[in-house]
């Protein structure tokens, strides 16, 4: 495998690992990096270089993947002390793909191309969760110089279903706080109205077979719904990002009012202090369940 094909992965939580898994099914040269060396483990055994750190991973890659928790993390592992943009070989591509929000993308932009003005900076971050990623059916909410980016498309085609391409970098960030704050309106939706089910007698499955077929049956609501149903939250988006990323839009939208993201984010910030951060964020009904004042 050719260097130009060579994609280091930096971060290897639910997402990130699920991109490592999809490049290596594709027979891309992949090197991964993860601060808990363990995660890459199985990578290791199925093709992958587990790194024993940034700086090493992306020493031999034209592609480097960041999928960090938040700007801080992301920054520290590009730009740090011992920071990996500085290894990274000439002309390489850096593909942030973590929801870090708009002016954090910005200024990261802005310190990428003064430390490094070989380096082409693309902000992809994704629609999609844990399943989807797995899969490769994600969205990616790609933006910045394409035509600088040569060979990018093999990298998105094996992590993903489908690439909206969305203007200068930044763009895509800004659209990803947009469906996330979109979703999260929905999860909310959803726990109350399976909430409203419960106390007029209906199951979620009762819910969900007179949706069926109508243009309300999204898939995601059929998914949450079946949590919900199972009492099962396993995290596909744990409610602590979530939480996060309403912050981010809310962040984000400056003067503009948005009361109902405002509630919400309240509300799922006593859930996550109540112990259930780790949950997926169907959790939510669980957590109004427990409110005496929501219990049928």
């Amino acid at each position: 495998m050719s260097h130009d094909t060579t994609v280091a992965v930096l971060g290897l939580g639910a997402m990130g690992h699920a991109f490592a898994a999809n490049l290596l099914k594709n027979n891309l040269s992949v090197r991964v990096w993860n601060r808990t060396h363990s995660r890459g483990d199985d990578l290791a055994k199925q093709g992958a270089l587990n790194t024993d750190s940034a700086s090493d991973a992306v020493s031999g890659a034209r592609f480097v993947i960041t999928m960090l928790p938040d700007v801080e993390t992301t920054r520290d592992v590009l730009l740090g002390e011992s920071g990996a943009l500085a290894h990274l070989p000439e002309k390489g591509v850096v593909i942030q793909m973590g929801t870090i929000g708009v002016e954090q993308t910005e200024t990261l932009i802005r310190e990428v191309k003064a430390t490094r003005p070989d380096v082409v900076l693309i902000d992809a971050p994704v629609s999609g969760t844990k399943a989807p990623a797995e899969q490769a059916t994600i969205s990616v909410l790609a933006s910045g110089d394409q035509t600088a980016a040569d060979g990018i498309d093999t990298v998105f085609n094996a992590i993903s279903k489908r690439v909206v391409w969305l203007g200068d970098a930044g763009r895509g960030s800004r659209m990803k706080l947009i469906v996330n704050a979109w979703l999260i309106h929905m999860m909310q939706g959803i726990a109350e109205s399976a909430r409203l089910a419960e106390r007029l007698g209906f199951s979620t499955d009762e819910l969900w077979s007179v949706l069926d077929g109508g243009p309300l049956a999204a898939p995601y609501v059929k998914a949450k719904l079946d949590k919900i149903g199972g009492d099962e939250y396993s995290a596909q988006m744990a409610l602590e990002w979530g939480l996060k990323d309403a912050r981010l839009a809310l962040e984000a939208a400056g003067d503009t009012d948005l009361p109902g993201l405002v509630r919400i984010s309240e509300i799922w910030r006593d859930a996550v202090n109540a112990g259930l951060g780790e949950q997926d964020i169907a959790a939510i009904h669980d957590y109004l369940r427990r409110q005496t004042r929501y219990r049928p």
